[in-house]
This record gives structure tokens, sequence and C-alpha cells, in this order.
């Protein structure tokens, strides 16, 4: 199977050059934050290369199939997601000291399936939207397509992963809103959403997770405890300054005092290394990136295309939001990876899929000419 040549033409080269550019910073950061490691950088640099290589590779394969075959697919996709996520119930593993069990280990490899997970879902998802684009507004339909995504929702919180869990609710808002969705349905949920925290608070958050809201309300609480990792991301952030103190020269990434830097604290890694100038530089190129994805959608040949599309770039962009914020102490810390530039080869290659069905939707955006 290949590329025919008219297709070829029509491959957004600037989109790939963005998250190109992107991953270049992501594995120039992860060199710095893994500098001091024991182990040393040279395996976390050769790693992530790996996950580059092998998420470009990916993209090829991806773009080699016409995207409303995976339409056609969509049963089996949510089968086959659920499944998963049943066998992280199951036989998952995790780190005990969250009391969270998201990755499932097979030999001496092991990957967290809820990133698949949110590329299958919005597959299906999309299908869904299209099928019943015509009776949107009903409660029923409503109630249909809440019900089916409420069910990985459900299996993923229970990990439990309030991060995921989050974007699914982002993406799935996002695609609905692209589809049409009438203003007052968005404002009653909202309102319900607000009326749901105290039984959330009550009834489905962990402790753990209680925690991290109360340590975000006030990290200072426990400056050596639970706010420890907040506060010395944010001292990080601010002492870079607008230059930054220079690649391998932060003090409170080289000396270790930066918890998770070359994953979820990579933004602070940056900030401090490279300052306002390195954290516009990014921020740019990750709104040119969305921009672009918008543009696609826009563009698409077809509905299923457009709900598509913007269900990755709501995806992209809740990420991309959730972990600076994260990082700045505007939200409570969610462990979520920041896409493209974190180290990480499960998120990588996750990342780099949804940058392909993106891709392959604008290869086939012309509309049939009968």
């Amino acid at each position: 199977m290949k590329i025919e040549g008219r297709l070829i033409k029509k491959i957004d080269g600037t989109l790939i050059l963005i998250v190109l550019a992107i991953c270049f910073i992501g594995v120039l950061m992860v060199g710095s934050a893994t500098a001091t490691h024991p182990l040393g950088r040279e395996g976390f640099i050769k790693t992530q290369v790996a996950s580059i290589i092998l998420g470009v590779i990916t993209v090829v394969i991806i773009m080699l199939f016409d995207y409303n075959s995976f339409a056609r697919f969509h049963v089996p996709i949510y089968v086959l997601c659920n499944a998963l996520l049943v066998a992280v119930i199951l036989f998952g593993t995790g780190m005990e000291k969250w009391g969270a069990n998201r990755w499932i280990r097979i030999g001496g490899f092991q990957f967290q399936p809820s990133d698949f997970v949110k590329i299958g879902i919005i597959i299906c998802l999309a299908r869904i939207i299209d099928d019943n684009k015509d009776s949107l507004h009903k409660p029923a339909t409503l109630a249909k397509i809440i019900g089916y995504v409420a069910v990985p929702m459900l299996m993923i919180l229970k990990q439990p992963d309030l991060g995921t869990t989050m974007s699914f609710v982002f993406f799935v808002f996002g695609m609905l809103f692209t589809a049409g969705l009438k203003y007052k349905y968005i404002i009653i949920t909202g309102i319900a959403g607000l009326l749901s925290i105290p039984l959330a608070w009550i009834g489905l958050l962990k402790d753990y997770q209680k925690d991290r809201i109360m340590v975000f309300l006030n990290p200072e609480s426990d400056p050596m405890g639970k706010g420890y990792q907040i506060i010395q991301s944010k001292l990080a952030v601010g002492s870079g300054m607008i230059f930054g103190k220079g690649i391998f020269k932060g003090s409170q990434t080289q000396f270790g005092f930066l918890p998770e830097k070359q994953t979820d604290f990579i933004f602070s890694v940056l900030a401090e290394e490279l300052g306002f100038i390195g954290v516009a530089v990014l921020i740019i190129l990750y709104i040119l990136m969305l921009q672009r994805c918008i543009k696609i959608a826009k563009e698409a040949k077809d509905d299923f295309g457009t709900y598509l599309v913007m269900g990755y770039t709501f995806m992209l962009g809740f990420h991309i939001f959730a972990n600076i914020a994260m990082t700045i102490g505007l939200m409570p810390v969610t462990g979520k990876p920041l896409p493209l530039v974190s180290y990480g080869g499960t998120f990588m290659l996750t990342n780099m899929m949804a940058i392909g069905v993106i891709l392959n939707v604008n290869m086939r955006r012309d509309k049939i000419n009968f």
C-alpha cells in the first residue's frame, strides 16, 4: 500500500515542521533534566529520540489509510478500548504511594492504556456524533452519547486517573460544541458540574486527590511534604526570568530540587533554563500547531473528519494548558505530561497518532466531485 502522488502534495508540511520543532525542544529539555541522573542522560535521550522516530513511522502508517475506514471499525475499537481498561483494573501496576494502577506490564515493556483509549474513543465518538448530528439536540441522543463515553471514563476514574478523566470531559465538550450543540445544554451541563462538586468530593475523589486540591489552594501548608512539588516548580519558573540561566545551569533542575523534572515538570526546566524567551517560543509553536489543526478541521471534506480533528485538537489543547497551569500553580497537580516535550514513550506515541490522523484528514480534504 502506498500514498498516491496527489495526496502527497497535500501533506501539511508546516504542521510537520512545527511538531518536529517542539519534539526537538523536548529532546533538549529531557537531556538537561536528566543531566545529573544516576543512570546518565544518554539513555533518556536515546529513548526519547527512539519514541519520536517510532511516532513518525506511526504517522506515516496512519496516513496510508483513508480516515473514513477508521469509522467503519468504531464498534471493535470501542470494545478494545474498554477491554484494555478492564485489563488495567484486573492486572494493572502503578505507583503505590499514589494508590494508582494505570499501567500494564508485559515482560520488560509497560504502557499506559488510557492514553491509547483516548485516541480510540475520539474515533468512536466522532462516528456516533456524525450518525446522530441531525438529532443532536434531543435529550435521548445526548443521553446516548454521554452514556457511550461514561463507560470508559468511569473505569479511568477508578484507576484512579483524574487528569485523563478531565481530558475526556474537555474533548467530548469540544466535539459536541463543534457539532453545534445548543448553548442551553452547555449552560445546564456547567451548572450540573458545579453542583456535583460536593458529591464528587465525598464519593469519588481519593484522599491523595483531595490532598492535591488542598495543597493547590495553599502549598505552604506542607512545604516539605505534599506542597514541595509545586513550590519548587514555581521557584524554578520564576528564577528563569527573561533569558533563563542557560542549558544545564538551572539550580532547581541540576541540584535535584525539582521533582519529576523530565516528565510532569519539564516545563519548569524549560522556564528556568531558557527563561521567558524559551517559554514564549514553545507557546507560540503550540498555538501555531493548534491553529493548523483547526484550519484542517474547517477544510475537512466531511463532518466526520471535522469532528475527528477537533477531538484531537481539544485533547492536545487540554494537555498543554493543564501541564503549564499545573507547573505555575494555576491548577492542582494532575500528573499529565507536556505533549511532544515530556519524556515518555506511550504519551509521545499517542500524541503522534493524533497528529497522524489530523494529517490524514488534511490529505483527503477535497470534496467529492460528482
